[in-house]
């Protein structure tokens, strides 16, 4: 997978892109990740990449020019699946998108700064509007790394088996399970004798339980969506 994001401050994603499982991703070759510096393609000396909103109003809005250049400068060069704008507006990430969008091969992530992006860019570039949550945030860069995350991790091959995205919390709409380590007893508290049985059925019956009492006492609305798909 290849993924081009574009920033007005490419600052704020070098850290995230470069530790964890996002960088055992890239030096699997499983990932390729790229970050794109807007000013870079402004043209005058100021490298200007924002203006004021036409009809007054606070704040500024990014300029088309630099944005629609380097998309397309990206489309030349290749296909890209989706132009991802992160913007509070747009659909709600989720597992099912994240597990969706894994299976591209090609993604442009456009990071929104300020008040936003001229409208004509979501009119003729972009094909799909996330949010990672209802709050606004600086810039869409922390957005676009959560999304980058939750995309990459889900790859085949970027986790080990003892790391299976399969037993992620969401992927089958319940919450994951209580987990514990040794020691087996901690200041009184001690780890659930299921666990310790070795009885790999018991402990499987015991985690199904959890996972559901855990999904019933914190996120009900999981449970009733799941009801309705029903």
């Amino acid at each position: 997978m290849r993924i081009d994001i574009v920033s007005a401050v490419p600052e704020l994603l070098k850290s995230p892109l470069q530790e964890s499982i996002v960088r055992r991703a890239q030096e699997k070759g499983l990932a390729e990740i790229h970050v794109h510096n807007l000013r870079d393609y402004a043209h005058d000396k100021h490298k200007t990449i924002d203006d004021t909103p036409y009809g007054g109003g606070s704040g500024m809005i990014l300029k088309p020019e630099p944005i629609f250049e380097c998309v397309e400068a990206l489309k030349a060069q290749r296909m890209y699946d989706e132009v991802v704008f992160m913007s509070p507006e747009g659909e709600r990430l989720d597992q099912k998108l994240a597990n969706e969008l894994s299976l591209k091969q090609n993604l442009v992530i456009l990071c929104g700064h300020y008040k936003g992006v001229d409208e004509r860019v979501r009119e003729a570039i972009v094909t799909r509007e996330i949010s990672i949550g209802d709050y606004v945030l600086t810039g869409g860069e922390l957005a676009a790394a959560v999304l980058v995350d939750a995309v990459v991790r889900l790859i085949p091959g970027v986790l080990n088996a003892s790391e299976s995205a399969l037993s992620d919390s969401f992927q089958d709409g319940l919450l994951g399970y209580p987990e514990y380590t040794r020691p087996a007893e901690f200041r009184g508290m001690k780890v659930p004798d299921e666990l310790l049985s070795g009885d790999h059925e018991r402990i499987g019956q015991w985690r199904e339980e959890q996972r559901l009492r855990r999904t019933k006492e914190r996120r009900t609305d999981l449970l009733e969506s799941q009801r309705e798909q029903e």
